[in-house]
């Protein structure tokens, strides 16, 4: 779920954990969970908060910028697309 995550912010806007939920078919609860556990890694960054109907929506931005990680991450997402075209399943 990380890497999914870095994978849809990676070279865009700050994004909050409703709008990686909303783009990755997941529940809240866990991205938001995710989001926390790459925050305290220092991967992400607080970059702003919106007050929202009596809450306060959070947008992080991705503090990775080496190309070794884009690279790791893409290897990644290429190897998943590979197996699922032939039919296998990778955790």
């Amino acid at each position: 779920m990380r890497r999914k995550i870095l994978r849809e912010m990676a070279g865009g806007p700050p994004l909050s954990p409703r709008e990686v939920t909303d783009r990755l078919d997941d529940t809240l609860s866990n991205v938001s969970y995710h989001f926390r556990v790459l925050a305290d890694s220092g991967v992400l960054r607080l970059v702003r908060t919106r007050p929202v109907r009596g809450s306060t929506q959070h947008f992080y931005g991705v503090t990775i910028d080496a190309d070794w990680a884009r690279t790791v991450l893409a290897i990644d997402e290429s190897a998943r697309v590979g197996a699922a075209l032939e039919g296998e399943e990778i955790g």
